[in-house]
Formats: structure tokens, C-alpha cells, sequence
């Protein structure tokens, strides 16, 4: 009687091992760039705060606020552990500048910037980034 032989043989086994250092070759870089952009995308999302405080002074006041102050919104307590500093330009657009995101083409800053069609109309507000490659997709 023959016994049936079980297991893989070494070339079965290499190929494996070299599909998954292709397959790895080419997720690693990629998960990297995902992590740059999600520690970007923090700045994006710790500015929501800071666009409804301006807004809410445009429609309630109908002017634009020069400083953060004067939206009612405080930046001192809206530092994180990737977001930098905060500026502010004269007509509601502000800039929050992102830190140690890991991007390798330099820290990336978004500037935020309000429309308003009519008085009384809704607030629409476009980003910009200093960095497209480590900026996520909504603000490109």
C-alpha cells in the first residue's frame, strides 16, 4: 500500500512567499500614504469648529470676522496633537497649518475660504492646500 505524501513542496512554497513580498511591496507604501493623509485630514475636521463660529457671525452679523475672537472661536484649546497654529485673513478665511503628519513634501496648511451668495444665503466654503500629494481629497 502506498501512503498518500501531504504538505506543500519548496517550490510551492517560494512562489508563495514571493507573491506576498510583491504584494507587500506594494501595500506598504501605500498604507503609508493613507497615514499621511489621515493625520492631514485631522487639521480638515478640527476646523469645522472654527467655520460654523464664522459663519454664525456672518449671518447673525453680516460682516465677515477679522479674528478669531471676534467669531466667538478659540484657538487655544483647538491645537491637537497634528494641528499647528491657526491664522486668520480679513474677510472669514482662515488657515490652520497641520504638524507632524509625516509628509514628505513639507507640512501642509488648509486655508478655508467663505462664499455667500446673497445675504441671508447659505455659507459655502472652499480648502486649499499648501500640499495636493499629502492633502486628503476633500481639500485638493
Amino acid at each position: 500500500m502506498k501512503k498518500n505524501m501531504q504538505g506543500f513542496t519548496l517550490i510551492e512554497l517560494m512562489i508563495v512567499i514571493a507573491i506576498l513580498g510583491i504584494l507587500l511591496a506594494i501595500a506598504i507604501p501605500a498604507y503609508q500614504d493613507y497615514q499621511v493623509r489621515a493625520r492631514a485630514s485631522e487639521a480638515i475636521y478640527a476646523a469645522a469648529p472654527a467655520k460654523l463660529a464664522v459663519a454664525e457671525t456672518r449671518l447673525s452679523e453680516n460682516t465677515w470676522p477679522t479674528t478669531f475672537s471676534a467669531a466667538g472661536f478659540d484657538t487655544s484649546g483647538a491645537t491637537s496633537k497634528f494641528v499647528e497654529s491657526w491664522s486668520m485673513g480679513g474677510t472669514g478665511a482662515f488657515t490652520v497649518q497641520a504638524r507632524d503628519t509625516g509628509c514628505k513634501a513639507g507640512e501642509p496648511s488648509f486655508t478655508f475660504t467663505p462664499s455667500q451668495a446673497s445675504t441671508g444665503a447659505n455659507i459655502d466654503w472652499t480648502c486649499t492646500s499648501s500640499q495636493d500629494t499629502c492633502a486628503p481629497a476633500s481639500c485638493r
